[in-house]
């Protein structure tokens, strides 16, 4: 395998670790990306790479709010082993986590097959845009302070909330799961660095999950080149991820969420025309 895949591997990577957490659309981008520098591997090793560089960037979310996420006490003396409150975060979690993974169980195949399509991902790139955009707006006119300012206020109401608009990122490919769940944040009155915290929170279990089952769906016979191009691929998600997330927490703490919805209006309207004029060239 030449090169040049390696140097795709490392490309992929980059788009996964930037878009995953960004509420752009990590699929919009890496459909995009595909079509105009496609990898030269088997369809069945493609879908492989997809999820394990998921796999990278969600370890970065495990790695850098590691202090927030581990649920023991092994450091500080005189307190409690458990740490009930990341306990309790984590109960809220799984919850907000059943409605997607039902969803995933029951109609995954089926999503793939009839919603995967580069029409679908515009579509939702540029409504979700628009969302993001009138949220927003809404929010800065009315000037209500938000109810829910750190991850602790956070009911079990508001989870559910949050783990349903997760499941229109489920069913919708181009959606963004961390755009679809900020927006069910915003809407509900959660403050912008809390809403991210949490959709980064719930991307854990069910990346996880979903990883997990595909690795079991496609096995691990694979040739040394190709986990090479996995292990690279899932790395440059893993440092790239790392300073996504970190950007994105700065920049939200003075900033607002519509520069993303504009780009995403954009990218929408891009992928929808260059697919349309391929497509009426290939005729």
């Amino acid at each position: 395998m030449p090169i040049i895949e390696i140097i795709k591997a490392i490309l992929y990577g980059i788009v996964e670790g930037i878009t995953e957490w960004i509420p752009v659309s990590s699929t919009g981008h890496l459909i995009l990306l595909n079509d105009i520098i496609p990898m030269n591997v088997s369809p069945e090793f493609w879908e492989l790479f997809l999820v394990v560089i998921q796999l990278g960037a969600i370890m970065a979310v495990v790695i850098y709010f590691w202090h927030k996420i581990w649920p023991f006490n092994t450091k500080v003396k005189n307190k409690p082993f458990i740490r009930y409150d990341v306990m309790n975060l984590w109960v809220k979690i799984v919850v907000a986590c059943i409605p997607a993974v039902i969803v995933g169980l029951l109609f995954d195949d089926w999503i793939e097959e009839h919603l995967y399509s580069s029409t679908v991902v515009a579509i939702m790139l540029i409504l979700l845009g628009i969302a993001f955009i009138i949220v927003e707006n809404k929010n800065k006119k009315e000037s209500i302070p938000p109810r829910v300012t750190s991850l602790r206020e956070l009911t079990y109401r508001d989870a559910i909330i949050v783990g349903l608009f997760q499941v229109i990122a489920a069913v919708l490919p181009g959606t963004s799961r961390s755009g679809s769940t900020i927006i069910g944040g915003l809407i509900i009155g959660i403050e912008r660095t809390v809403a991210a915290e949490f959709t980064f929170f719930l991307a854990i279990p069910v990346m996880f999950g979903a990883s997990f089952l595909k690795l079991l769906k496609f096995g691990f016979n694979y040739l040394p080149i190709e986990i090479l191009l996995l292990v690279i691929g899932c790395v440059t998600a893993f440092v790239v991820s790392l300073g996504c997330i970190k950007f994105l927490m700065g920049y939200i703490k003075k900033n607002d969420f519509k520069i993303f919805g504009y780009y995403r209006i954009i990218l929408g309207v891009i992928v929808l025309v260059y697919f349309t004029v391929k497509s009426f060239l290939a005729q």
